[in-house]
C-alpha cells in the first residue's frame, strides 16, 4: 500500500524545523548523500564524450585566427 501526499514547500519546511536534532542530522546526511551522487559525474568521461571539431572546422578556425591577427597588426 502506498500513500502519496502533496505538501507545499512552506509546510515541508515547517515540518523539518520541528524535527529533533538527531533526526535533523540524519535527514541532512541523506540529502547530502543524494546530492553527492548527482554531482559524481566523471569529468574526464564527460570531456572525452563531448563534441570534437573536424579537420575542416580546425582549418577554418586557423584561417580565421590568422586573418584576425593580420587585421590587428594593421
Amino acid at each position: 500500500m502506498q500513500v502519496q501526499v502533496d505538501i507545499g514547500f512552506e509546510q515541508l519546511l515547517k515540518i523539518v524545523k520541528t524535527l529533533p536534532s538527531a533526526q535533523l542530522m540524519q535527514l541532512k546526511a541523506e540529502i547530502e548523500k543524494e546530492a553527492k551522487g548527482a554531482d559524481a559525474i566523471d569529468l574526464e568521461a564527460l570531456l572525452l564524450n563531448g563534441p570534437t571539431a573536424t579537420k575542416k572546422q580546425l582549418e577554418t578556425i586557423a584561417k580565421n585566427r590568422k586573418a584576425i591577427n593580420e587585421w590587428r597588426t594593421i
